[in-house]
Order: structure tokens, then sequence, then C-alpha cells
């Protein structure tokens, strides 16, 4: 094998392993996203914009779902849990819990847990605990906005 030969497979090595390599936790943050809330129905919304580039990023740091027919994947359950010894530090979450909103959600369950930040715990239909999302820093709309487009409405 002559030295241009060498050089060709080393570089389609490290070109397959760099794709086939999902960002760290580092790497996303330092593109803006947080890997450890990121669905990757999120980045469909990049996609729909024409942002390539930003979509191909946001692929490699997120958390992988499944998809319905709209493109989002639909969760039978959802339990909001935190404790309300913490709802000054969490003036959004404490607002969404307290107004109408959950109301619209018959299968949400608001559950206190003594000294828990606040976290959306995804459910199956046979109640197993599918996903669970870090929401301390989710306003009162991203809730109700990831609900509405997460939990089923049965």
């Amino acid at each position: 094998m002559n030295f241009l030969s060498l050089v060709y497979i080393f570089s389609f090595t490290l070109m397959v392993n760099f794709v086939s390599t999902e960002f760290s936790a580092d790497d996303c943050k330092s593109l803006g996203f947080k890997k450890a809330n990121l669905l990757c129905s999120t980045c469909e919304e990049f996609k729909k914009r024409d942002l390539t580039e930003i979509w191909n990023n946001c692929q490699e740091c997120c958390l992988k779902d499944d998809y319905d027919v709209s493109g989002f994947k639909r969760y039978p359950r959802a339990i909001l849990e935190v404790c309300t010894c913490k709802f000054g530090a969490y003036p959004q979450i404490q607002a969404f819990i307290k107004s109408d909103r959950p109301t619209k959600y018959k299968n949400l369950q608001i559950k206190y847990v003594r000294g828990l930040d606040p976290i959306i715990k995804l459910l199956d239909a046979d109640n197993k605990v599918e996903d669970i999302l870090d929401i301390h820093k989710w306003d009162t709309d991203s809730v109700d906005e990831f609900l509405a487009t997460h939990l089923s409405m049965d």
C-alpha cells in the first residue's frame, strides 16, 4: 500500500467514527443544546425551517424518542413531581401547577415529593416510567406546550 492509500483509509475511518459518534454533553452545551432534556422530535422544528446544520447538530445531541404520525411521541400518562418547598426557586413551575392548565390533561398527575426539583415522568401504557425530564429551567408555556405535544389526549 502506498502512502496516499493509507491517508485515504485513515481519513475515511475518521469520517466514519465522527459520523457515528454522538456529541458529548459539553459539545452540545457549546452548541446551545442541553443533551439531558432535548428530545429528537424537537429537532424537527429546525428541519421544517431548512436549518440543516442546526438540525444535524441537534440530532447528535438529542434523546431518541419514537414518533407518532405527526412526528411526536405520545405518552399515555405523565407525572409532574416537585416539592412545594421549592416553589420559590421555580415560580414558573408553581404558576403552571396553580393555574387551570393542568386540568386540560386528564392523564397528568401532580405529585409533591419532599426535596425534589421539578421533573416530568413519562409513562407507557403499563404505567412504567419511560423517560424522566428535568424541567427546572422550563417556563409555564414550555411545560404546557410539551404536555400538549407529548401527552396523549385520550
